[in-house]
Parts: C-alpha cells; structure tokens; sequence
C-alpha cells in the first residue's frame, strides 16, 4: 500500500453498498500445528444470512442502523471507519449504514464480514487498490482463518491452508462449488454466543495439543473425502467426511465448550437426531451455537425439517432455517454521482 493514496477523483462514486454472505467454518485441519503448520480451515459460503450496509460522502458524518442487532455493532463499525481513515490518510466526513448484520457470535464469521464489508465500500468509495487480504490486515481479521477472506472474495466450498509462521494470511488451496441441488438446514439459538475475542484466544491456549494422528486424520477426510465428494457429487462421501472432522476438531474443542461437540445441548439434540434418521453432514460451525445439517437435496431437507418439528426435538428457543450453498462472495454496488447515471454499477468483491 503507497505510504499516501491516490487523491479521490472530482466524479467518484457518491455512495458505495456492499452486501457479504455468511459462512459456516466446518472444522480445522491441525489446530496445535502438530503436523508443522497451524490450523488450516474448511468453510461453506451460505445464503440467507448477510451482512448489508451503505457508506456515503456527507456534509453529516456519521453511522445509523436499522434494527436492533445492526445497532449493536454500531461500536465496532466505527472503530473500522476510524482505523481505515486514519491508515489511509483519507480524513473526509462520511456516514455508513448498516442495514442488516450477521447473527454476532453464532457461527456466521460475523466480525469479519462487517470488517471486510466496510473496508470493501471505503476502498471502493476512495477508488484505492487494496486487496481483500490487505484490508483483513488494516482491520486486524484472519489472523487464525482465513475462510472469512476467501468466502467474501468468492463464496463455495473452501479450504486454507492456515496463517503464515510471520502471521502472513492463510492461502486458499482449494475453492469448489457445491452441486447446485444440495441445501444446508440450520439449527439456531439466538440465546447463546459462541466464544469470541480473549475468551476465544484464552480457551484454544488452555486445550492441550491436538495429536499428530487427529491432524493426519483431519487432513485425510478433507482431502480423500470431503473435496472428492463435493467435487464429484458423492453426497454419502462428502458427508462421511464432514461427520469424521467434525467428530476429531469438535472432541478437541469440547472442554472448552461444556464437554460436548456442539456448544449447545439444545442443538446437539436435532442434529444428532437428524443424523439418526437420515445420511446428512451434521456439525457445529465455529464456536456455535449454531448447528447444520447439509443435504443432498430440497425435498429431502424439507421433509427433515418438518420430521423434526413433529417429534417435538427443537425445542423452544430453536429455529430451524433451510439455505442454499453460495457460490459467490460479496456483491459491492457504486452509485455514481451524476443524477444522468440511473442505473448502479455492480460488480464483484475481489475487483
């Protein structure tokens, strides 16, 4: 990055928008590095669930939301703002609105999607060329995964090969999109929250190391069944392979969760009663609470939902949310001064 911007133009945009999906993060391949490099992700871009906000040039600078959870991340959007302003040199008043944000702590990588929708809307807005990755920095993301970057670049299955030993962000090694019938059912609990923050860095410091022999193992479902199955279209191999990962990474991270693989009994409850009665990858994204269960088409992840409903396994509290594999990432749309140009622009994150 050039130590001073390149000056705003007298005809750039007036108003840039950014709409960034979740993710779901299904597992890390060697948490401890037992194997010579740590972490080492696998995530799914989903639909459904979004991060959407607009950044302007205004006489009135400023930040307003819409709702009650966009207003509580009001702080942390500023706080983005300011570090962007300040690090790029480019002070003029501004006014951001986020329209709608990710469930915070749920699982969704919502602290990432709101960093990178900004930091994509200020860039583009300033006409500056950074990357996804240069931005994940500005704002201090990715530091352990780096599906959040790539799923905001591109969305699809992805998987990363860990933070560099000089805190470099993680390289994507492989990006690949789902077939197109198969859909992902939710199991949410908006009464809890995942770990995040200190207590998220102190819980991994204090877990003991994970085994060589689970990392190897971790590495070996990813690479011989996960991504063969996703890329061929095996729905029992993909799924075998989710289940193993979840099994290893989640028995890691259990003491730091209540003792269980899923950070909610509640949610435990339906995905292991789903996985009971039909094949489907079942698990917990992230710290949780919030449960998946991908399947291999419509009518089978209707029927499931509605099964579960019947047998009284969700319990109140729980929702259920059926969602489709995303195959892009982020969509920006500039605005463009002129009152003559009445059709927005488009276009994709990573441009």
């Amino acid at each position: 990055m050039p130590d001073i911007p390149p000056p705003v133009s007298i005809d750039a945009d007036r108003e840039v928008r950014v709409r960034a999906p979740g993710r779901l993060h299904l597992g890390f391949l060697d948490p401890s590095g037992s194997l010579g490099r740590r972490f080492g992700s696998l995530g799914l871009v989903i639909g459904g669930f979004e991060t959407r906000l607009s950044l302007r040039r205004s006489a009135q600078p400023g930040l307003t939301s819409t709702g009650a959870d966009a207003a509580c991340e009001a702080e942390r959007a500023a706080e983005h703002l300011a570090t962007l302003q300040a690090r790029t040199r480019q002070p003029e008043p501004l006014h951001l609105h986020l329209d709608e944000v990710l469930p915070a702590h749920a699982g969704f990588g919502s602290g990432t999607q709101l960093a990178l929708a900004i930091g994509r809307a200020f860039a583009t807005l300033h006409r500056l060329d950074l990357p996804t990755t240069e931005l994940a920095r500005l704002l201090g993301r990715g530091r352990r995964s780096g599906i959040g970057i790539a799923g905001f670049d591109q969305g699809g299955l992805l998987l990363d090969g860990g933070p560099g030993p000089d805190g470099s962000p993680a390289p994507l090694l492989a990006r690949l999109t789902l077939p197109a019938a198969w859909r992902v059912l939710l199991v949410l609990e908006r009464a809890r929250s995942g770990l995040s923050g200190t207590p998220e860095k102190q819980a991994i410091e204090a877990l003991p190391p994970f085994p060589q022999a689970g990392a190897a193992a971790a590495c070996h479902e990813v690479l011989m069944r996960v991504l063969p199955g996703a890329a061929s279209g095996d729905f029992p191999a993909f799924a075998a392979g989710i289940g193993r990962l979840q099994q290893l990474v989640g028995g890691h991270f259990a003491p730091a969760q209540g003792g269980g693989l899923f950070a909610s009994p509640a949610v435990a409850r339906v995905c292991e009663w789903m996985a009971g009665l039909t094949p489907c990858a079942t698990g917990q994204s992230s710290w949780g609470p919030t449960g998946f269960a991908v399947l291999p088409d419509q009518a089978t992840a209707e029927a499931l939902r509605e099964a579960a409903l019947a047998a009284g396994v969700v319990a109140p509290g729980l929702r259920l949310e059926l969602v489709s594999p995303l195959d892009h990432g982020a969509r920006v749309e500039r605005l463009p001064p002129s009152p003559r140009a009445s059709v927005a622009a488009p276009e994709h994150a990573g441009a």
